[in-house]
């Protein structure tokens, strides 16, 4: 009875394991979902300031008021009463 009980006592690890090393491809996957877009982004942006330089003033100013409104607005965030 002893050794079943070791027996799946092993195969609990080695699933925990699996399950460790999918966590880590998982985080890398995403890293480089995130990378690729971000870059993609930023290129988008540069063709966009190229090509009509007015249109991007406009996007990067919308940009940034919302940004700064999210900053600005969120609860709790701010310094201690």
């Amino acid at each position: 009875m002893e050794v079943w009980l070791q027996y799946l006592d092993e195969l609990d690890d080695l699933v925990g394991i699996i399950g460790l090393c999918g966590e880590r491809i998982r985080r890398g996957l995403l890293l480089l979902l995130s990378s690729i877009l971000f870059c993609s982004f930023l290129l988008g942006g540069v063709v966009l300031a190229l090509e009509h330089p007015a249109l991007a003033l406009g996007a990067v100013t919308m940009l940034s008021v919302v940004l700064l409104y999210r900053r600005v607005a969120r609860p709790g965030l701010g310094y201690a009463d």
